[in-house]
Parts: structure tokens; C-alpha cells; sequence
């Protein structure tokens, strides 16, 4: 479901009024741990955390025009999503996670293709998306990318 709003604030603005408050919540937990050098974009209809073509001319492989992304946020038809490209290519990372969600959050985790989704509102780990958020780096961000778009 993606959104034709032009700015993250026209985006919050038509939230649907049950998820504005953990939304806003789940945005601030990024906002504050987005590593630096990364921007808040609308990117594919949805909240798009990125390295801005400043820091990585190159862009993204499948449309160097859009910067490279490394995390979106979106209010799907039934859930909140947080879409984290790291999980995926890095295995430790991914283990790291799927061990502390356990450890956290009362319900099955609900992943697959990048995509984390959260159906109950009141059981969105945000601290954890903050802990995830700024695990790695835009450097690193980088040099992982570019490993895997050179194995490709």
C-alpha cells in the first residue's frame, strides 16, 4: 500500500489515526539512531531512511538515480512495517535479531523479504528497531552493498 504523499510530514499526517502514535513512536527510535550521513526520504510511497547520493554518488544498482537505501517504514493495510535491507546480508545480525525479538515481544515474529511486520501496536519492539537502526554504519552500510552487488 504504498502512500502518494510527497514529504515524511504529509505521510504522518494521513496515518490512520489507530497507528499515528505507535508510528510516530517506531519513526522517532530510527530518527535517533539513524547512523550519520543518512537522510529521511519518501522512497517507494513510504518513510525511506538512505545514504544520499552526497555520500554515495553511485546510487542504487537497480535505479542510480534514487540513493542507496538502507531502511523503510511503512503503514501497510494490516500492519506497521519496518523493511531493514542489513538483516539480509549480514547472517549475525539476523540471528542477533530474530534471538532478541524472542526475547522481547510475546508474539511470533512476523518476517520475510526484508520485511518485519507488526500487527499489535502495543507489542512493537521499539527500542530493538533502535538497536538494529544503528548497527552498522553508513560505511559500513556502504561497503556491504557494494560486496554484494559485486558477487551479483
Amino acid at each position: 500500500m504504498q502512500s502518494n504523499a510527497l514529504t515524511p510530514k504529509e505521510y504522518l499526517d494521513k496515518l490512520p489515526e489507530d497507528r499515528k502514535r505507535a508510528f510516530k513512536t517506531l519513526r522517532k527510535y530510527i530518527l535517533d539512531n539513524l547512523p550519520k550521513g543518512m537522510e529521511e526520504v519518501m522512497s517507494y510511497g513510504m518513510l525511506g531512511y538512505v545514504v544520499p547520493h552526497s555520500l554515495y554518488p553511485n546510487g542504487y544498482h537497480c535505479n542510480p538515480k534514487l540513493p542507496l537505501p538502507f531502511m523503510n517504514l511503512a503503514s501497510q493495510k494490516n500492519f506497521i512495517a519496518v523493511y531493514s535491507m542489513v538483516l539480509y546480508s549480514k547472517t549475525e545480525l539476523m540471528d542477533w535479531f530474530v534471538s532478541e525479538y524472542a526475547k522481547r515481544c510475546k508474539y511470533k515474529l512476523d518476517i520475510g523479504k526484508s520485511c518485519i511486520r507488526f500487527k499489535k501496536m502495543e507489542d512493537i519492539p521499539f527500542k530493538l528497531i533502535g538497536e538494529l537502526t544503528a548497527k552498522v554504519n553508513t560505511k559500513q552500510w556502504i561497503e556491504i552493498y557494494e560486496s554484494s552487488i559485486l558477487k551479483k
